[in-house]
């Protein structure tokens, strides 16, 4: 039986269970009263009880109840003006989501009256629904923060020893027939056995997992008959998202995550969320009424200061987070430092990053959340990921975010897709992204694992369709193919689509191996798209955050083609793991190392020469060679002791035509190994030098690795 309201306290926000009661507290600047409003556990549609949160402490509403229980479920009703144009939008008919709930219970049904105003009246949101919506909207559950996490150790991997994972919960085991159906397409169904010896056998060290925190499916989608597959839309920043839990959603989810992240760390893999924090699934003025919205919309949201009807939306979502408010960023930080410290994560990529650096219009790189997190002792310590755009002028921001950031480089991934398309006037940058993008990151104090590479995300093709497609394939969407990038720097190969040419077959089946193989040649650190690694095809849908369906769920049968290229796949990981010479903790210096005429890191000519200026200005050239020194000055590993590594040659030739490359006789001394060659998978043979200099034969749209050995 429930016992009469308490006082309480005003921290920590959310609701806050302590074995005897629990606390509930909800922030609101502009509210007039605020109602907690318990239901039934065994049906949500009864509401129980109802209570008049008295107490106000610093625009904290807060009270506490006896006798409650985690697996509470539980929602807010908060009054006030509603008066759209001036930014006021509290309608306590509108039953609200507590932003910081650590669990959610049930899903937007948009049959019931979830918005604010008579979407019949003609003057749209300036009207007032009086309808209540309770039916319709899901509750916040009360949840028992214990765990059993025997010891958890992160596995705390270095950048430079990293190789990152993108992958959907769901999509990954959705159709993996050796665990029981039950799992699949959870939390526990990642968490088991045969996945994580996939990524183990693969030489994953993290997971990058898309948004996770609870979502909503968008009306428009719903109406289409689809679903938000992708999770970019996010209803509460604390809850794990009930979708991928096998055994409930009335805190299970949470318990659930928490085992996965366990069995990942045991395996020496860390888990790095992909986190929605530039806006929220309340959408533009026309949206729904969950919970920011009828909380404090002028608190939680940017609006326009010209007219506070409408959102400032840096996102192309409708809305935008109000970065300058300090309760914004309270909540941002507690819900970061939440996931670190109950939830064991182990880093974050930011989407949209450069929409939290707005504080006024430009992008600040020294706006206040960067200065927060910098000094923040928990957040400032585990792996942070930019992805550096937004949709808003002046938004692509690679290159400009502070120390303790590394960034997706979209820079990487368009310069090696066109690179091996075979565009003209494309060494240059290819020689620059391929060191690390110093020209990004040096002059920021950072160093080359800032440098997120990649070729492929959820994003886009994927990689098989990179080599497959040159038009995008979105009618599954059903918005007429208008959707998605049309700037994609991808090749068919000569055919859109399947085909049955054995020879074209071949060549996107070395496409591929190119484009894989260059990412782990390149300094910083490498992300492998998931799928990827197998063949997966999206059958050229280059935007499929609509499709919960085989377009993105992996196929783990693949064809014999797709058994290669993991095994090769493996194998290029592999290569990089042993070679300290492509994963350098600082840039290259390209002077000579002393008592030598070889320089760290030198770029040569098919005959064997380094490049000069001429060559670099060519707009022809497709092919040249980079040779990098195994004596790294300056490279000291974590005992303090000098790396040392093998000297490696990478013969690259994007021409449709093969090229014989001179090995660099007066440079080096000793036995060229052949490690691989993209048009024949690992050799594992030995090229010997001849007394006029050997000559290796590249074929044609393929790369060769060397390495040097004494004697």
């Amino acid at each position: 039986m429930l016992s009469k309201l308490m006082p309480g306290r005003p921290f920590p926000l959310g609701a806050t269970p302590d074995g005897e009661g629990v606390n509930f507290a909800l922030y609101s600047e502009n509210a007039e009263k605020v109602e907690l409003c318990l239901f039934s556990p065994t049906d949500p549609a009864v509401e129980v009880a109802r209570f008049s949160l008295r107490e106000l402490t610093g625009y904290v509403w807060h009270g506490y109840l006896e006798n409650v229980e985690p697996g509470q479920l539980y929602g807010y009703r908060v009054h006030g003006p509603y008066r759209p144009e001036d930014g006021l939008r509290f309608n306590p008919s509108k039953l609200l989501v507590d932003p910081y709930a650590r669990a959610v219970s049930g899903r937007v049904n948009w049959d019931a009256p979830v918005f604010g105003y008579q979407r019949s009246s003609d003057s749209a949101d300036l009207s007032f629904d009086e309808q209540d919506d309770a039916e319709g909207v899901p509750r916040g559950v009360v949840t028992d923060p214990s765990f059993d996490w025997e010891g958890d150790l992160r596995p705390q991997t270095p950048w430079h020893f990293s190789v990152i994972y993108e992958t959907h919960v769901r999509g990954l085991t959705r159709t993996l027939d050796t665990i029981p159906e039950k799992l699949r397409g959870t939390y526990l169904g990642m968490a088991s056995e045969p996945v994580i010896r996939h990524l183990t056998d693969l030489g994953i060290t993290a997971v990058e997992f898309l948004p996770v925190h609870e979502f909503i499916d968008e009306y428009s989608l719903i109406q289409r008959g689809l679903t938000n597959y992708w999770g970019y839309n996010t209803l509460s920043f604390f809850a794990p998202t009930a979708r991928y839990s096998s055994s409930g959603d009335r805190g299970q989810q949470v318990s659930e995550f928490k085992q996965m992240v366990k069995a990942l760390h045991s395996a020496g893999i860390e888990v790095i969320l992909d986190v929605v924090y530039n806006h929220t699934c309340e959408g533009n003025e026309l949206g729904p009424t969950l919970n920011f919205r009828g909380i404090d919309n002028p608190t939680y949201y940017r609006l326009d200061p010209g007219d506070k009807r409408r959102y400032v939306d840096f996102s192309g979502t409708g809305n935008g987070p109000n970065m300058r408010h300090p309760q914004v960023l309270k909540l941002i930080m507690d819900s970061l430092r939440y996931w670190v410290q109950a939830m064991h994560v182990d880093g974050f990529r930011f989407d949209l990053a450069a929409t939290l650096a707005r504080e006024l219009h430009d992008v600040d790189r020294l706006s206040a959340f960067f200065d927060i997190i910098h000094q923040d002792p928990i957040i400032s310590r585990v792996k942070l990921i930019a992805e550096p755009w937004d949709v808003g002028e002046g938004g692509y921001q690679v290159g400009n975010f502070p120390v303790l950031w590394t960034e997706w480089n979209g820079d990487f991934r368009d310069t090696i897709r066109r690179f091996w398309r075979g565009d003209d006037g494309n060494v240059g940058c290819v020689a620059t992204r391929l060191s690390g993008s110093s020209d990004l990151y040096e002059d920021t104090g950072r160093r080359p694992h800032a440098s997120i590479n990649f070729v492929t995300a959820h994003d886009g093709f994927t990689l098989r369709d990179l080599v497959s497609y040159e038009e995008k394939h979105n009618e599954a969407n059903g918005e007429e193919n208008r959707d998605g990038a049309d700037a994609n720097f991808s090749w068919n190969c000569g055919v859109e689509g399947p085909t049955d040419d054995a020879s074209i077959i071949e060549l996107r089946q070395r496409q591929m191996r190119n484009l894989f193989a260059l990412l782990f040649l390149s300094q910083g650190v490498p992300m492998i798209y998931g799928g990827d690694e197998i063949g997966h095809t999206k059958k050229g849908n280059n935007n499929t955050y609509c499709q919960d369906n085989e377009l993105n769920w992996h196929n783990w049968s693949p064809d014999e083609a797709g058994k290669d290229f993991l095994r090769f796949a493996s194998q290029i990981v592999a290569f990089r793991r042993a070679n300290p010479v492509l994963r350098r903790r600082r840039f290259f210096l390209g002077r000579r190392i002393r008592g030598t005429d070889i320089k760290d890191i030198m770029w040569l000519r098919a005959d064997g020469e380094e490049m000069t200026e001429e060559d670099w200005d060519s707009s022809w050239l497709r092919c040249m060679g980079v040779l990098l020194s195994g004596d790294m000055p300056g490279e000291i590993d974590e005992r303090g002791e000098h790396v040392r590594g093998t000297t490696l040659l990478i013969l690259l030739n994007a021409y449709h035509q093969p090229v014989d490359f001179k090995l660099p006789d007066g440079l080096t001394s000793g036995r060229w190994k052949m490690e691989f060659d993209t048009s024949a998978g690992f050799a594992g043979e030995e090229a010997k030098k001849t007394e006029d200099g050997g000559v290796v034969h590249v074929t044609d749209r393929s790369l060769v690795v060397l390495s040097l050995h004494n004697g």
